[in-house]
């Protein structure tokens, strides 16, 4: 079958099978796009008065990824790992410190979410969560995630782009 030469995906997929492979393609994307940077790259600000970084995105996606999956799709309750306190606490206060330990936490949530989401059989029942006292399903999820990716690579190559004048993938 034709692969497209981004996700790997067949381009035959059913509908469910081309939501996840264009999600793990952005999933993919984000690390390709910090990659070689050190952790205070990853924490530098973009273009003054913003105070976009790398680091800050990757936080950020950790906790829609949280959000989304765990408590949207399986119906548990999760504190925020960075918003606790601060509504942007997710883009504010990235420390060099812990940038690794940020990354790690990053691709262990996608590791979450992956479960979360083989544990629903289907797009279209109402999960256990809910968004603002709507029920939603899982087709709604995959396709405000793609959304959420697609938006912040784009933020991302900027960022990155400002920092050494590449853009990754």
């Amino acid at each position: 079958m034709p692969e497209d030469d981004r996700t790997g995906a067949s381009m035959m997929a059913d509908e469910r099978e081309s939501l996840h492979d264009w999600l793990e393609m952005y999933r993919h994307t984000l690390p390709i796009k910090l990659g070689g940077l050190t952790a205070e790259q990853l924490c530098a600000a973009s273009v003054p008065p913003s105070n976009l970084t790398l680091l800050g995105l990757v936080r950020h996606l950790t906790e829609v990824e949280r959000y989304w999956f765990g408590a949207v799709v399986a119906g548990e309750t999760l504190p925020s790992v960075y918003c606790a306190y601060d509504r942007d606490g997710d883009f504010t206060d990235v420390d060099p410190a812990h940038a690794f330990d940020d990354l790690a936490r990053y691709d262990a949530e996608i590791v979450a979410s992956r479960e979360r989401a083989a544990d629903v059989p289907d797009l279209d029942s109402a999960l256990p969560g809910q968004r603002n006292g709507q029920p939603v399903n899982l087709r709604w999820v995959y396709t405000h995630l793609v959304e959420e990716y697609a938006r912040h690579m784009g933020h991302a190559d900027l960022v990155r782009e400002s920092i050494d004048g590449a853009t990754g993938y």
